[in-house]
């Protein structure tokens, strides 16, 4: 680790040389939006201590004018995996690189999604998250606010066949030994693959001990499920988030509105796929499954938008993706028909809720944390100017400045 420190002092200074070392920060803008569908104009922001403790009009004197630009709270991504990265030679890697090459890349693509206007991301998730979620908590990383799973819950132990089913009590001993460590969510697979249909891996006893047993602990449970059947298991045993959800049908969709369970639906993945397969080590066969996907997961959107169901805003980014993550938005309201605003509010105040952090993140208003993104243009207009990312802070730091 301390070779990970040695390694990123260069950007730890540049991040610190951008921030404004006085105490109090007044931004002028001219278009914001407040994270929950609200537009403001021609207002000042007061940031104390990294808090935001006014906004409104004022004739104060700037420390930063944003005017001309858009500035929203920072972007929040609840489904990435910030170990898996691009090698030296563009070849995709998740794992088997030494420990320390390893943490090293995990905060690099950390570095590159703050950069990219993501102040709070979930990793879902490796142990190689909590070095560097530990180092950006003590200031001594540059990067964003990082919840991590460290683990993904099977419901078969690992390696080769036979594998060992995991009984509801091995399963209840993973979850706590699992906050025991660490973790802030729990992670688990419902289900196969999209290359695999999508069918149940674990039963619903299986699928019942680990959201309650996570309920117990006190945290939060994330499921990947592309079938419906799984994904149905996971709603009705309490578990919180549904992730991808590709083939759920209505039924289950209504379920999830009436239960306020969230659903995160990911295009960006498999764009990301196709863009750079040549990274991938993807047969023709998986390449056309990855493309074939991408009409049922515009259509599971948005029926569930048309449903009431709570979405919120994940990539599920992998190698290739870090720092790219602001792509979801463009998938999300040209090919899925969003609204601009509503994937707004999925990437801000409605992550924020669906990570418990409602009441400190994802909203421009007094009180809540200065995280904030700007970009040149109008995303209400184009949301491709969501690429166009000049402004970044986070918690009152300015962790990037173009705007000028």
């Amino acid at each position: 680790m301390r070779l990970l420190i040695l390694a990123l002092l260069s950007a730890v200074s540049l991040a610190q040389t951008s921030a404004h070392a006085q105490n109090r920060v007044v931004l002028q803008t001219s278009v914001l939006l407040d994270g929950k569908g609200g537009i403001l104009r021609d207002r000042q922001i007061v940031i104390e201590d990294g808090r935001i403790v006014s906004v409104g009009p004022g004739t104060l004197k700037p420390d930063y004018d944003l005017s001309g630009l858009t500035l929203m709270p920072g972007w929040i991504d609840t489904h990435i995996h910030l170990q898996w990265h691009m090698n030296a030679n563009h070849q995709a890697v998740a794992g088997g690189a030494s420990p320390e090459e390893m943490d090293l890349y995990t905060a690099a693509d950390a570095w590159m999604t703050l950069e990219g206007g993501f102040t709070t991301v979930q990793s879902v998730g490796s142990t190689f998250d909590k070095p560097v979620r530990d180092l950006v908590n003590e200031g001594a990383l540059p990067g964003p606010r990082i919840l991590t799973s460290l683990i993904q819950i099977q419901g078969t132990s690992g390696g080769p066949e036979p594998r060992h089913a995991w009984t509801t009590d091995e399963l209840r001993a993973i979850v706590r030994k699992n906050k025991a460590d660490g973790a802030d969510v729990i992670k688990l697979f419902a289900t196969s693959g999209l290359g695999s249909g999508g069918g149940p891996t674990m039963t619903k006893e299986q699928i019942e001990a680990v959201c309650s047993e996570a309920k117990a602990v006190g945290l939060r449970s994330v499921v990947h499920a592309i079938g419906d059947a799984g994904a149905r298991d996971a709603v009705l045993a309490g578990c919180t988030s549904i992730e991808h959800g590709t083939f759920l049908k209505d039924e289950t969709l209504k379920l999830m509105a009436r239960r306020g369970t969230t659903f995160d639906p990911n295009l960006l993945v498999l764009h990301n796929y196709l863009d750079n397969r040549a990274s991938f080590t993807f047969t023709d066969a998986q390449l056309k499954t990855i493309q074939d996907g991408i009409a049922p997961t515009i259509d599971v959107l948005r029926r569930a938008r048309a449903l009431g169901v709570k979405i919120v805003f994940g990539t599920d980014a992998v190698a290739g993706s870090h720092g790219r993550n602001a792509e979801e938005f463009i998938s999300r309201v040209n090919e899925a028909g969003e609204k601009p605003m509503d994937a707004i509010v999925s990437a801000t105040s409605a992550s924020a809720d669906a990570l418990g952090m409602g009441d400190r993140i994802g909203t421009i208003a007094a009180g809540y944390q200065a995280d904030l993104v700007a970009v040149r243009g109008d995303p209400l207009s184009d949301i491709t100017t969501v690429r166009n990312v000049v402004f970044v802070m986070k918690g009152g730091t300015v962790i990037k400045n173009l705007s000028h």
